[in-house]
């Protein structure tokens, strides 16, 4: 004989704050192969490796985001992700540090944006698994990168 378990009831007024989208706490980016995507992302980018659950997944830490890679389980979610852009402070230095480690970008950094307080500089290139990333950077001041 199996119980029954009643179904939860949420509470008839949630606050406000309980409902308002704070941060993005994991992001998933598709890869090929494990192992590859792995050492680029542990090795290459320096993000600290989390825990693995082979055969299919890996997460690492990028700046308090859980960032999973993962083997796309159904056709529907084997495609390249979104666009990720990692805030940088110095970034011809980062460029030329990834450029050293093996990175191809698709071009130098490049100013995207003048605003009225900074300028905003990126650079792209791509994971090992082909997936489109950034290096962005907000230049206020004198200051270029």
């Amino acid at each position: 004989m199996s119980a029954t378990v009643p179904a939860a009831t949420p509470p008839a007024s949630p606050s406000p704050a309980a409902t308002t989208l704070a941060r993005v706490a994991q992001i998933a980016v598709n890869v090929r192969d494990l192992r590859r995507a792995v050492a680029f992302w542990r090795d290459t980018l320096g993000l600290r490796l989390l825990f693995e659950a082979p055969p299919r997944l890996a997460f690492l830490d990028c700046g308090g985001t859980r960032l999973m890679l993962s083997l796309p389980e159904t056709p529907e979610f084997d495609h390249p992700g979104s666009i990720l852009y990692f805030q940088v402070a110095e970034l011809a230095a980062t460029h030329a540090r990834l450029t050293a480690a093996g990175i191809r970008f698709r071009q130098p950094p490049t100013l995207v944006a003048r605003m009225p307080d900074h300028e905003l500089w990126m650079a792209f290139f791509a994971d090992s698994e082909g997936n489109p990333l950034a290096l962005m950077s907000e230049v206020r001041g004198a200051a270029k990168p």
